[in-house]
């Protein structure tokens, strides 16, 4: 038995006037998934707890089986993970984000233009980490460069109570003002971004940027703080041989610390332009070299939620279908039976440009089975179904019950 996991980042959302008020899924072309869905488990399934922050993190430990409230510590960790940084006990981390904010004198009067600095490269992102590292980096604090604009900051002897720190994707368009850094424990922390603003506007980088009509990446911006906690080997838990594929820091992070063969995928961008066709090949590969289980992560579909690209966010959803499930599922008809799960890990609703914790739709096809499902793989779909997983680490067990 193969078991394949398709997991479409923010995926889920609301009705949307433009596409005449069906949701980015309902509007998709998507034959692959409704095909699968005539025949599959669909319902909803509450990823995220109430009480708990909808994030990414969160979400997908969840779908993968582990409960938030026992592994989950934080995101920064988990991407610290995967840069390869070993975190001491007594290490905190955090997520630094390279944004644009506005040019108003003073630090504080500033907006959130953008939490990605225009999709900063890997390589433009490395100088800039390089140069505030060489200014900032002491035994307190050391800065570490990730993909595109998201890296990671280590606080040796830090603290986790640092008050609220934000999201820089949940306040995209508004004044900095209500949600920067404001705790005592995280003067220190404040103070790196408003004097990286200064390091940062002028470096080289960035002129060339501007000069090509692109966003700057003008501060850094701190969030997601945690410590390090270890996670059951996935084979162990559940007795299966897994890979991880994904662009993102964090779910390679859950991959390395979950014990799953990581796959790096030439191209993989976290964006509608990541390399779709590269990931399909992964987990085919993966597949065929005896691996029993590829969880595929696909970024796309959140980031134009964030975003509020409507017409992307159904073509990415498209894609998905097109290039990696269609080319997955006809190579899993050569392998026996097979399973797969389909699903996003949170919505991210467009009109929203954030996460929630509403659930969201889930359909689980097995090749062998017997089961009578939808026309559409869709929210509203769904949820007429009646069925409803209240728990979502527990749909794993479920997913991979013989």
């Amino acid at each position: 038995m193969k078991y394949v996991v398709m997991l479409c980042d923010g995926m889920a959302d609301l009705p949307i006037a433009e596409l005449e008020n069906k949701t980015p899924m309902e509007a998709a072309v998507k034959p692959n998934m409704d095909r699968l869905a005539k025949r599959a488990r669909v319902g909803l399934v509450k990823t995220v707890d109430d009480g708990m922050k909808p994030g990414s993190d969160v979400a997908n430990l969840s779908v993968l089986g582990y409960d938030p409230k026992i592994y989950y510590s934080g995101r920064s960790p988990l991407e610290a993970g995967s840069i390869g940084i070993d975190m001491k006990d007594t290490d905190v981390s955090f997520r630094c984000n390279l944004v644009t904010l506005s040019d108003e004198p003073r630090f504080e009067d500033k907006t959130m233009v953008d939490y990605c600095s225009g999709d900063i490269s890997t390589e433009e992102a490395r100088e800039l980490v390089k140069t505030l590292a060489e200014h900032f980096n002491s035994e307190e604090f050391q800065l570490y460069s990730g993909v595109s604009y998201r890296h990671c900051l280590i606080w040796n002897g830090g603290t986790l109570d640092v008050g609220t720190l934000t999201p820089p994707h949940d306040i995209t368009g508004r004044p900095i003002k209500e949600y920067y850094p404001k705790h005592p424990n995280a003067q220190k922390l404040y103070e790196m971004m408003k004097e990286s603003y200064d390091i940062l506007i002028n470096h080289p980088v960035n002129i060339a940027r501007v000069n090509a009509g692109k966003r700057p990446a003008t501060s850094m911006w701190f969030w997601g703080e945690g410590v390090r906690k270890p996670l059951t080997a996935f084979e162990e838990k559940y007795g299966l041989k897994g890979s991880m594929i994904s662009a993102v820091d964090l779910l390679k992070g859950i991959g390395k610390f979950s014990g799953m063969n990581v796959v790096n995928v030439e191209g993989a961008t976290g964006y509608i332009d990541t390399n779709f066709e590269g990931k399909a090949k992964a987990c085919i590969d993966e597949l065929k070299s005896g691996q029993d289980f590829v969880y595929i992560h696909v970024e796309a579909p959140d980031e134009c939620g964030h975003r509020h690209e409507i017409e992307n966010k159904v073509r990415s959803i498209e894609l998905i279908d097109e290039k990696i499930l269609g080319p997955v599922i006809s190579e899993l008809e050569k392998m026996g039976d097979y399973k797969i799960l389909v699903c996003p890990d949170h919505p991210t609703p467009i009109s929203l440009m954030t996460h929630t914790n509403d659930p969201v739709p889930f359909m689980i096809y097995h090749k062998n089975g017997e089961t009578e499902g939808v026309d559409c793989f869709c929210e509203k779909s769904a949820r007429a179904t009646g069925a409803y997983v209240a728990k979502g680490c527990t749909l794993m067990d479920e997913f991979l019950a013989k």
